[in-house]
């Protein structure tokens, strides 16, 4: 489960960025994370009390953002939700397709108090 390291990286990165900001808590984050970007929300979730754990952003809450995996097959051109389709065009069949949208994970937005 790599997703507790990704967020260790995360917290610690955010933390680095408030503080030369002068900002002392963070109440919500909120992370877009793409379904086809190879992290587990759920994973996410489980793993952000440990993440956060005596930082100073333990009591914040974390917010995820389930972006659609879409992606136009090469084949056809259909444009379709790969992981709905079982990653293979619902018209022709082909899985050579381009990813259009859902493949990676970013922070939107950092509330602070």
């Amino acid at each position: 489960m790599h997703e507790l390291g990704v967020l260790n990286s995360m917290v610690h990165t955010i933390e680095r960025i408030v503080k030369e900001q002068n900002v002392t808590e963070v109440s919500k984050l909120v992370i877009e994370v793409g379904e086809l970007s190879g992290i587990v929300p759920r994973y996410l979730e489980q793993s952000w009390p440990a993440a956060s754990y005596k930082t100073f952003m333990e009591k914040t809450e974390l917010e995820l953002i389930v972006i659609p995996g879409i992606v136009k097959c090469k084949g056809c051109g259909r444009v379709f939700n790969a992981v709905y389709s079982d990653l293979s065009c619902p018209d022709c069949g082909s899985s050579d397709m381009e990813i259009l949208e859902g493949d990676d994970m970013i922070i939107k937005e950092i509330v602070c108090c």
